[in-house]
């Protein structure tokens, strides 16, 4: 499994617009090929800043999920609601029985 995490800074005159835009995108991402798991929140210390988690299959599927023209669109729409770039950190995980 592949476990993906990103967060943003969005300027507080685009909070609702940018909200919008990572609901569709989170949505849309769910019924990808390989996708575990998709979800954006939202801090509750700084409602500004968006926390990504996402769990793939497999590196293939995540290759291919950043391929889909419509993740490239929304990085790009993203962006223009944003205080710098977005970090993102990318995990190889093994699940493991409790």
């Amino acid at each position: 499994m592949v476990i993906v995490t990103g967060t943003v800074q969005v300027q507080p005159e685009h909070l609702s617009q940018a909200l919008t835009l990572c609901r569709d995108h989170v949505q849309r991402s769910r019924g990808e090929p390989g996708c575990v798991s998709h979800a954006v929140h939202q801090d509750v210390e700084d409602p500004g800043r968006l926390f990504f988690f996402e769990q793939w299959q497999d590196r293939a599927a995540l290759s291919k999920h950043f391929a889909v023209p419509e993740s490239v669109v929304f990085v790009v729409a993203l962006r223009r609601f944003t205080n710098g770039s977005p970090k993102i950190a990318i995990y190889d995980a093994e699940v493991v029985a409790t």
